[in-house]
């Protein structure tokens, strides 16, 4: 009976020989690393992605059902339910004996819990299946299973976590799809209905890179080549017998025609068949409104004109399709920011000019906290506010700013929460609806939790920024604390005043998850 460590052995050999690894748990994901943020928040991210995933599964029926479901398996593992990891793990094992995921990634459960007997058997099996064991007389062509084996990997990079700039996204969308090119090469011979499955996803991590370009304001010689791609892979889609991936397939050539005044041709054959459905169409959504939202933060810095809101209104219909079948929490919050950019002014955003907007917003943002982690996200609690505050419901929007800054994690620099409390309570105090020795414990108190919360320097900024727009508020808050003899505190505020200010960078929080 051959032993774990000549299984081990035979592993390696075909690492070498075969360029690829079973399993997800050696993938180089930030989900596979060391956290670099607080376990709550890491915690946070892998439930929202593994929501995501679960909407994925109730739409997919198809072989693609079992690389959602190996990745729902890796992040129970990561949520430290082994037995749930096990479970998942087990049962496509079971309904998909040639899995070679299933079979590794379950090996790596039966580690963690100390079975050993149950690992050895699992390499065993999943040696056999690689052709590796004495006898290579497994059922099927080895190179089909690693082909599948691949393209599930692929898949799971979509779903990384901790992803904190367009440079990240970037390597690992590009990571994902030259797993998917590897998977090509092996399975040759796999039949064309599957493949289509493979270029459907494929065509979705495109669209996202190109959302990445056409945001860093890329050329089109830059986007031209993965965008063209795109289509060839999406009118392969076309033709599938799957009548889902179909429609969407169709829906997204007709989406894509929306980026054509980027290029210097209009692919021919293109239309929209009118289907709503999710995967990349959130996407759409995205890049509208980081487009707006990067005009709208050149304009407030004097390098450009009024932003477009045309995009805005194309956001809109764009995340509205995407409501209608994916009703989750992302696409919630996603929607509510466009109605809230929707119903103020571009450069004075304590200005409403749409009341109807701003209520749209607040009802989304109100479905998107009935979740279950919906009031854990700052995000939510300050563009709530912000409507709040616009809607003159001032005492409402300060309670979701303090709310903002607690949920936030210790060291970000999304300290845009705390300007919006400390303007909203300066205004409360010029309408002689707060009374000074009020107003000093609160200023007292939540800068104190900024400094515990954000970096010392960027809370300073955020007063300058507030001193210079409140400067009288500023004075008489002050005058009342030195009578009360609190003369730190208004030591610092004076600096703030008093330092050269120069305009800071926009920091708007990434709404992306």
């Amino acid at each position: 009976m051959e032993t774990p460590e000549e299984a081990e052995v035979d592993i390696d050999t075909l690492i070498e020989e075969m360029d690829y690894i079973p399993g997800h748990f050696h993938l180089e994901m930030n989900l596979n690393f060391e956290p670099c943020s607080a376990m709550t928040f890491r915690g946070r991210d892998m439930k929202l992605k593994r929501d995501s995933l679960m909407y994925e599964l109730e739409l997919e029926s198809g072989s693609q059902q079992f690389a959602i479901r190996n990745l729902l398996g890796v992040f129970s593992f990561h949520l430290e339910k082994m037995e749930q990891a096990k479970e998942i793990f087990l049962n496509i094992s079971q309904e998909d004996p040639d899995n070679l995921n299933a079979w590794a990634n379950l090996a790596c459960v039966y580690d963690r819990l100390d079975s050993e007997q149950e690992e050895a058997d699992c390499t065993k099996k999943l040696a056999h299946l690689m052709g590796l064991g004495s006898d290579d007389a497994s059922q099927g062509d080895p190179r089909l299973r690693a082909a599948r084996c691949l393209a599930e990997q692929g898949y799971a990079y979509v779903f990384d976590i901790g992803l904190v700039d367009e440079e990240d996204r970037m390597e690992k969308l590009t990571a994902g799809l030259m797993l998917y090119d590897k998977a090509l090469a092996y399975g040759e011979q796999i039949p064309l209905e599957e493949k289509r499955s493979w270029y459907f996803t494929m065509a979705t991590l495109y669209i996202r890179l190109d959302g990445i370009l056409m945001n860093k304001g890329n050329d089109e010689q830059k986007r031209l080549p993965s965008f063209n791609r795109t289509l060839a892979l999406l009118r392969q889609v076309t033709k599938s017998s799957n009548s889902h991936y179909r429609a969407l397939a169709w829906c997204y050539l007709g989406m894509l025609l929306e980026r054509k005044e980027t290029f210097s041709t209009t692919p021919m054959g293109i239309h929209d068949c009118g289907y709503s459905g999710t995967g990349p169409l959130d996407c759409f959504g995205k890049i509208h409104i980081k487009l707006y939202l990067r005009d709208l933060e050149r304009a407030k810095m004097g390098l450009g004109g009024m932003p477009d809101r045309k995009n805005l209104t194309s956001a809109k219909e764009d995340l509205e399709s995407v409501v209608k079948v994916c009703p989750c929490l992302k696409t919630y919050l996603d929607i509510g920011q466009v109605y809230y950019y929707m119903g103020v002014d571009a450069m004075q955003e304590l200005f409403p000019v749409d009341e109807t907007a701003l209520d749209n917003a607040l009802e989304f943002f109100a479905k998107a906290m009935e979740f279950d982690l919906g009031d854990t996200l700052p995000e939510i609690q300050l563009l709530r506010g912000k409507c709040l505050r616009l809607k003159n419901e001032e005492s409402n929007a300060i309670g979701c700013f303090k709310r903002a800054i607690e949920l936030d994690d210790v060291g970000s620099t999304y300290t845009e929460s705390f300007r919006c409390l400390m303007e909203t309570l300066l205004m409360l105090f010029s309408q002689k609806r707060v009374n000074a020795e009020m107003l000093m414990q609160e200023v007292e108190l939540w800068v104190k939790k900024a400094e515990e919360k954000y970096p010392k320097q960027l809370v300073h900024q955020e007063l300058r920024l507030v001193c210079r727009n409140h400067t009288t508020e500023v004075l008489e808050l002050s005058k009342a604390m030195v009578t009360r003899g609190n003369t730190e505190l208004v030591k610092m505020l004076f600096e703030t005043i008093k330092t050269d200010f120069s305009k800071p960078k926009l920091n708007e929080r990434s709404l992306s998850f």
